[in-house]
C-alpha cells in the first residue's frame, strides 16, 4: 500500500475501511508493505497513532539509519547501517501499535521503519521513487514547501540515487513469493 495526498488522522471512510482491511491482512499472516500513508495507515489500523509530524514536513532525499532490530528483520537485514531514501511526509507514524518493533529511522523521522506481526512492515520513505520522481514531488510541491519555509531549490539540489531504498520492492516480492509457496 503506498503513498496519498490524504491524510490519516482525517479518518475518511474510504481510509478507515482499509485500515480495517489491513488489520485483517496482519491477523491473518498477509504479507503487507505500507509506503508513506501505507506505513501511517498501517501503524493506525493496529492500534498505533498518526497525525501531524511535531517537527513539519520532510521532504527530499534523506539519510535513514537502521536500529539493531534491523539485522535479523526478515525485510532489512543485510543492508548498510544507513542509507538514503527520498521521502515526501507531513504526518507520521507517531505511535507504534502495540508490540510493533522499530526497524530505522533518522534525526527528523525516528520510525522511518517498522514491522509488525511475522510479514507486515511500515516504510515511511518511498522506495519505488527515483531521483526524477523526487525532483518532480520537490517542483510540484514548491510553493507549499517555500511557505513551510523549506528551500524547494535546495532540496532539489540534495536529491541522490537511492538504490538500497529502492531494492525493498524486490527483497519484500521474495518474502510475498516465499509466503505464497511454503
Amino acid at each position: 500500500m503506498t503513498g496519498s495526498h490524504a491524510m490519516v488522522s482525517h479518518r475518511e471512510p474510504w481510509s478507515e475501511t482499509t485500515a480495517a482491511w489491513l488489520a485483517q491482512l496482519v491477523a491473518h499472516d498477509t504479507p503487507v508493505l505500507g509506503i508513506c500513508y501505507g506505513h501511517q495507515l498501517l501503524a493506525h489500523a493496529l492500534g498505533g497513532e498518526a497525525g501531524n509530524h511535531p517537527a513539519g514536513v520532510e521532504v527530499g532525499t534523506v539519510t535513514v539509519t537502521l536500529e539493531e532490530a534491523a539485522a535479523t528483520d526478515p525485510l532489512l537485514r543485510g543492508l548498510p547501517a544507513q542509507f538514503p531514501a527520498h521521502v515526501v511526509h507531513w504526518q507520521s507514524a507517531l505511535r507504534l501499535p502495540e508490540g510493533a518493533v522499530r526497524l530505522a529511522g533518522n534525526d527528523h523521522e525516528p520510525v522511518h521503519a517498522f514491522r509488525i506481526g511475522k510479514h507486515a512492515w511500515g516504510v515511511q520513505f518511498h522506495p519505488e521513487f527515483d531521483a526524477e520522481a523526487m525532483r518532480g514531488y520537490i517542483d510540484l510541491l514548491a510553493d507549499d514547501l517555500a511557505s513551510a519555509g523549506v528551500d524547494p531549490a535546495a532540496l532539489r539540489e540534495r536529491v541522490g540515487p537511492t538504490d538500497t531504498a529502492a531494492g525493498l520492492l524486490g527483497r519484500f516480492a521474495r518474502i510475498v513469493e516465499a509466503h505464497h509457496g511454503s
